[in-house]
């Protein structure tokens, strides 16, 4: 493992219950794992995981990957980041995005309106508030009303704020306005294409998504299930239309759209697959996470999918070397 490289875990675990994630949060340090990233979609939220990890193992930098701007109101989330960064002084990382219309609108009825202007304005409040600044500001998509945190961080707690982000604007937002990048569905070589729109001496993190299982069918049918999952919601085809993979995946989109799942996912080519899903031996998945460290990734966040068995023997077999 490069020395500037942080090499995490997605948490929690598939199948071992929180209240049974001591073990595996010790065990993670013990490994050699520095980070461990939480996510927020219909699983965990993204607090408690980290919250548990803070008092658990506190030699880990806990990060979230990602909250979404538009399911809390800004006074909440304030209270939620500056409770986690006063749990984990100096060791969280707090990244924010604008999530998807399926979470935001599908599941949480809240309208997906103007999502990069939310995830900005949330950014610039959190700046704000964070270090206890009484807030009365009228943003372009909320307005705040004399709100002033309770428990405010001193400068040098306040977390690192990075933003989940696919496409240019965002990924501007993340290098302008932001400390870093989390980037996530890409493969090694698109990272080159996306760190550049980031620009230099900001943080990327990547969530890789990694099957290690050296039975190639079953890796790559366990990867079209995945892709069709995420690539058919609007921000990441229009993601991937980006990076120049919309004639890989026209007959994917065709056939989604036309109701029939069974072909979509049939249609996404083997190239795809190996592409965005590591697969594997351990050795050749470690290899192949190497190629998104040496194009511009400064954070690993594993995240295990289709592990057959133990997950805490994957996590082993994947530790960084």
């Amino acid at each position: 493992m490069p020395s500037m490289m942080r090499y995490g875990m997605t948490v929690p675990l598939d199948g071992i219950p929180l209240a049974e994630h001591r073990h595996v949060f010790e065990e993670l340090a013990d490994l050699g794992y520095t980070d461990v990233w939480s996510s927020e979609a219909n699983g965990t939220d993204a607090f408690t995981p980290l919250a548990l990890a803070a008092a658990w193992a506190p030699s880990l930098r806990l990060g979230c990957a990602i909250v979404p701007a538009f399911t809390r109101g800004p006074g909440l989330l304030a209270m939620s980041v500056a409770a986690m960064a006063e749990a984990a002084p100096g060791r969280f990382a707090f990244g924010i995005g604008t999530s998807s219309n399926v979470i935001v609108e599908n599941w949480n009825d809240v309208p997906f309106d103007e999502p990069y202007k939310r995830t900005r304005d949330m950014v610039r409040f959190l700046r704000q508030a964070l270090v206890g600044g009484r807030v009365e500001e009228a943003y372009e998509t909320f307005k705040v009303k004399g709100f002033r945190l309770g428990r405010p961080l001193s400068p040098d707690l306040v977390p690192p704020i990075l933003v989940g982000a696919l496409r240019p604007g965002m990924l501007h937002l993340a290098g302008r306005e932001g400390d870093g990048a989390i980037i996530n569905w890409l493969s090694a070589d698109d990272v080159k294409q996306v760190a550049a729109e980031v620009g230099p001496d900001r943080e990327i993190v990547a969530r890789i998504f990694v099957c290690p299982s050296e039975d190639i069918d079953r890796a790559r049918a366990i990867g079209r299930f995945a892709i069709g999952a995420y690539l058919n919601v609007p921000v990441y085809a229009a993601f991937h239309q980006w990076l120049g993979r919309g004639e890989q995946l026209k007959g994917m989109w065709d056939a989604w759209q036309a109701g029939d799942r069974k072909a979509a996912t049939a249609a996404i080519p083997d190239q795809v697959v190996d592409d965005l899903l590591v697969h594997g031996s351990p050795e050749a998945c470690r290899e192949h996470v190497d190629r998104y460290v040496s194009n511009g990734v400064t954070t690993v966040a594993l995240a295990l999918v289709g592990v057959d068995g133990d997950p805490r023997q994957a996590m082993r077999d994947l530790a960084p070397q």
